[in-house]
């Protein structure tokens, strides 16, 4: 394993001050990460020590082949020292740990100081910084973030800008994996899959939290697995406010007018076409479309390019969820059809409505705001083989009605047959 400072050569002063810093910080960071006791690291310094050239062996080597720590954890302590040393420093904050990055940032686990707590701090790269528009949609996130408060959203800590010019957003610390992290195949993921009592309790959650938002102005317009945080305690976190904006920021929406903003999975139509007035339905379509996936095991459309998936959500009719898996309730699927309707004003009206069927549907009751609608076509033929099926409950019972088509017929003879009885009633009483 080779030593991180630059030690080819003699061991010149400067190369042993740049090394004997490297340790210092490499012993502070296994110790913080609790990977060695202090008589362990004691151990490694000594050794360290007593070598005739103490500059060519690492404390971070010592420490591997005294197999105190593993060579995969020796190689993230350097980058974790090497991110401190490039910017990743912020003044009030203990870099412990890289826990993921995506596109646009690297998210570090590290002390907030001032309060000895555990905390995310998410770092946009030097040369996204160059960029304004990626430095205000950063800072933007964190001002929207600081706007909500609630048991399933992330909470903000701190958004600034170091003195070198790094940006940073401070979260809360969510111990977790995303849905994502569960559903994806190995290596990748565990090749999770959820039951539909998981998945509804999960989107149950996720959809208070947006009703949460929704309430205050704010639409995500990124919900999917990947967004979605699950803790060991079943606690699911909604993250990653990059593309939430304000309902009724109309300079913003005219500035994106035309543009695709969202991930093509789970993207709402109206936010393809790029539509100014995007509002709570299109976070409704996006969870839909995570429920989906969540209890069928697969996105709602699939496609070998982003807009070939885009295409089939702006045209392609959705295969119902209960169609690719049999073993959920009807319930499941009417919620998911309601949600991910093409057009918005057939979906939900609020989130607060979704949320009442996803609840009455984890009690075994029947959605009280999601309805299929029955056809007649479908009818004409069941009633040739006599078979079972389901009416749709009265809102104002919410209870399950069931009848087979016989009966259906026979009480559309009778109710045939007394209104011409009241009409031949009414003759006869004129004439008389």
């Amino acid at each position: 394993m080779s030593r991180a400072p630059n030690t080819s050569g003699p061991a010149s002063a400067a190369n042993l001050s740049s090394a004997t810093s490297w340790d210092t910080e490499v012993g502070k960071a296994v110790l913080d990460m609790g990977l060695v006791t202090q008589s362990e690291l004691g151990k490694c310094r000594e050794l360290q020590k007593q070598a005739s050239d103490p500059s060519a062996r690492s404390l971070s080597d010592l420490l591997v082949e005294n197999e105190f720590i593993t060579a995969n954890q020796a190689k993230r302590l350097r980058q974790i020292v090497s991110a401190s040393r490039s910017g990743g420093s912020i003044p009030g904050y203990q870099i412990l740990g890289e826990l993921g990055k995506g596109a646009m940032a690297k998210v570090f686990k590290a002390r907030q100081l001032s309060l000895d707590r555990i905390v995310a701090v998410k770092v946009l790269p030097k040369k996204m910084s160059e960029s304004v528009d990626f430095v205000e949609r950063f800072h933007k996130e964190g001002q929207a973030a600081a706007k909500l408060s609630h048991n399933n959203i992330v909470q903000a800590i701190d958004v600034g800008e170091t003195p070198d010019g790094y940006h940073y957003f401070v979260m809360e610390y969510v111990e977790g994996k995303t849905l994502y992290d569960f559903m994806a195949a190995p290596p990748n993921g565990e090749g999770k899959s959820f039951s539909e009592a998981e998945a509804l309790d999960m989107c149950i959650q996720i959809a208070d939290a947006l009703a949460h938002a929704h309430e205050r102005g704010l639409v995500h317009r990124d919900v999917k697995p990947k967004n979605i945080l699950l803790t060991p305690q079943g606690v699911a976190k909604l993250t990653d406010l990059g593309l939430a904006r304000s309902m009724d920021d109309m300079e913003a929406a005219d500035k994106e007018k035309g543009k695709a903003y969202g991930t093509p999975y789970y993207i709402s139509p109206e936010q393809i076409r790029g539509d100014v007035d995007i509002d709570a339905r299109a976070d409704i379509y996006s969870l839909g479309a995570t429920m989906y996936h969540l209890v069928t095991g697969r996105p709602p459309f699939e496609g070998d390019t982003p807009s070939a998936v885009m295409h089939q959500h702006l045209r392609t009719p959705l295969t119902p969820a209960d169609h690719v898996n049999t073993a959920l309730s009807a319930g499941v699927g009417e919620i998911i059809d309601v949600a991910m309707a093409k057009r918005r004003e057939d979906r939900y009206p609020s989130t607060r409505d979704m949320l009442e069927d996803l609840r009455a549907v984890r009690n075994n009751q029947p959605p009280l705001h999601a309805r299929r609608a029955v056809d007649l076509d479908s009818l004409a033929k069941i009633e040739e083989t006599g078979k079972t099926i389901d009416i749709p409950p009265s809102p104002s019972t919410g209870g399950s009605v069931w009848a087979t088509t016989p009966m259906i017929v026979m009480m559309a003879a009778a109710g045939v047959s007394l209104l011409l009885n009241i009409v031949l009633l009414l003759v006869l009483l004129t004439k008389g």
